[in-house]
């Protein structure tokens, strides 16, 4: 369960950096709200999954789940340059966290 709550609390975390990136400072309400809720659920998240998973291995997972899923969104909506080499280093994170997963 703690691993299932810490890749949530992942995506999570990429939800409350895209919004922050769209609240302009805080001026725009709906992203501002988007912000508050989501970093509020992926810290919770976090702190539960951490209660059973070590701290470094889960803010490492924690952080390259957000990582990788907040440029993969930059890609997509053409916010962020997308090329061969970038995707292999995406990929290669996201190998980085399923090997810390396997040897957890």
């Amino acid at each position: 369960m703690a691993w299932l709550v810490l890749v949530v609390s992942g995506v999570l975390e990429a939800v409350w950096a895209v919004a922050l990136g769209k609240t302009e400072g805080f001026t725009r309400p709906a992203p501002t709200a988007v912000f508050l809720v989501a970093i509020t659920a992926s810290m919770a998240g976090l702190a539960y999954a951490m209660r059973a998973i070590p701290i470094g291995t889960a803010y490492a997972v924690w952080v390259g789940i957000g990582a990788a899923l907040t440029v993969a969104f930059g890609m997509v909506t053409g916010e962020e340059p997308t090329s061969a080499i970038r995707l292999l280093l995406l990929l290669g994170l996201v190998g980085c966290v399923i090997g810390l997963k396997l040897t957890h």
